[in-house]
């Protein structure tokens, strides 16, 4: 084995098609050795061994799924063996382990259950079970030197616990993921955002994937307000941005929040990433017509990192190119406004991969979105080039029946245009009309089929809160309780 430890990954139990992604991609950009343990991906906790220590803390700077990291101790599904080898593993490791248990030390001990709750009275149970640890020093729940945690997984299904745990795990936390960024990068207090930002958490897990490095040059060519230009840039990356729309570029268009009702002045993408401090990050944004390039082909990008419009909250558009001009129609000295015409999916992605393509660097990741009716899913109406290799793809739910996946892909050979197209592009199936119209056709529930789907829903929680052990509040009663007592 060597130097490989081994460590417990907690993962937020949302984006869960994500989080694999993420971290075979974090694994590769860092050039780290890692082997996952746990087969379930679903779980939210994993048995990962790393090479050393110091690989595994490189990991968590990065990860916006990771909960916490923990340094793992001990690890079974009987209560009887795991106090065992928590002992043996004690006993064992003493020399390494001495310090975190010295009587300077102050700690504190954490129970984490997942899908069943427990009592602040079994939580102390818990803890006092492995009176064996010899931990001498004070306790210090708000800053402790030593943080301990006993996990319990009780399964996935919430109307099924098992009689005992599933797994039992013990381990000492070494850090934290890189969660708090997504509260720092909230879209609720962004300077300038539109009717389609894409949300912090999002945008930094498309980043990761898209394995953004310090120094890199990323490209988004349809930039809107710049969302995914802000998680780029906070990972070190020089970011550039185009879109067809001159009112959004320049944030004149209508404002997104209820209570605003006209643009501020200072509004801008610049003015979001001066906002997270990454105004040294930002090259440009330009209004441009993605059909109609207007780069040098000698211009090459490490990332690209985009979300194609669906025709849906904003309009899939290109500019209009006419067979023939009018006679003496318009001067030089007159103003043009192009007109535009509508631009499809099938055209859009085909001319996404060729562009990326062209104008990626030998492994650089082109990271998109792209939409679909979930009944119409197949894995061969996905968007393919010769010289573009598909390494990931996840699926987000959206409203009524429809999704999205989330596909990465990395280029694998230089880009000819002399060579003939081995593959070519495989254009998607469905055309954006018919995506479009039946996304506003189809038929919606009535009012009274949603409540009562809504009263099922709330039901079967209270069901699985049972289940688990957790005793069900109803807040309306408590509430009219709390007012009824300020009269008494």
């Amino acid at each position: 084995m060597g130097n490989w430890r081994k460590f417990i990954l907690w993962f937020a139990q949302e984006h869960v098609d994500f989080r694999v992604q993420e971290f075979e991609s974090l694994i590769k950009m860092f050039g780290l050795q890692a082997r996952r343990l746990t087969e379930q991906t679903r779980k939210p906790f994993w048995v990962v061994e790393f090479r050393d220590t110091d690989s595994a803390l490189l990991y968590a700077s990065r990860s916006i799924s990771l909960r916490a990291m923990i340094e793992l101790y001990a690890h079974s599904h009987k209560l009887p063996e795991f106090h065992q080898r928590l002992r043996n593993h004690v006993t064992t490791n003493w020399n390494s382990l001495a310090e975190y248990f010295r009587v300077e030390a102050s700690f504190k001990i954490v129970v984490e259950t997942y899908n069943k709750h427990f009592s602040q009275r079994e939580k102390v149970e818990k803890i006092e079970s492995m009176d064996y640890l010899p931990i001498e020093g004070a306790v210090n729940l708000k800053k402790p030197e030593v943080e301990w945690w006993y996990i319990e997984f009780w399964g996935l299904d919430p109307t099924a616990v098992p009689p005992e745990p599933e797994d039992i795990l013990f381990g000492r936390l070494v850090a934290h993921g890189q969660r708090h960024l997504i509260k720092e990068l909230s879209l609720k207090h962004r300077k300038f955002i539109g009717n389609t930002s894409m949300d912090a958490q999002l945008s930094l897990l498309m980043a990761n994937q898209a394995m953004v490095r310090e120094g890199d040059l990323v490209f988004d060519p349809f930039v809107g307000t710049g969302s995914l230009l802000v998680s780029a840039a906070k990972w070190g990356g020089y970011v550039l941005g185009a879109d067809i729309d001159y009112m959004m570029v320049h944030a004149r268009c209508r404002p997104s929040r209820i209570t605003q009702k006209v643009r501020e002045k200072d509004e801008s993408i610049r003015a979001n990433l001066k906002q997270y401090g990454c105004a040294d990050r930002y090259m440009d944004v330009v209004v441009a017509d993605f059909s109609n390039p207007v780069w040098h082909p000698r211009i090459s990008f490490d990332c690209i990192i985009t979300d194609p419009p669906y025709g849906i909250r904003e309009a899939t558009e290109k500019v209009e190119k006419k067979a023939s001009v009018k006679a003496n129609t318009r001067s030089e000295s007159m103003v043009h406004y192009p007109s535009t015409s509508h631009y499809s999916l099938q055209s859009l992605y085909g001319d996404l991969l060729e562009f990326s393509a062209k104008h990626l660097r030998l492994g650089g990741r082109l990271v998109c979105w792209i939409p679909f009716h979930s009944e119409d899913y197949d894995p061969k109406m996905l968007p393919q080039h010769q010289h573009l290799n598909l390494v990931a793809n996840s699926e987000q739910q959206l409203t009524g029946n429809t999704a999205r996946r989330l596909l990465t892909y990395e280029k694998c050979f230089e880009y000819s245009p002399t060579e003939p197209l081995l593959g070519g592009i495989t254009q998607v199936p469905t055309p954006s009309q018919d995506f479009r119209e039946r996304y506003f056709n189809n038929a919606l529930e009535s009012r009274k089929e949603r409540r009562m789907r809504k009263a099922e829903l709330r039901e079967q929680a209270r069901v699985e809160m049972n289940a688990r052990g957790k005793i069900p509040t109803d807040g309306r009663s408590k509430k009219c309780d709390l007012n009824k007592a300020r009269f008494v």
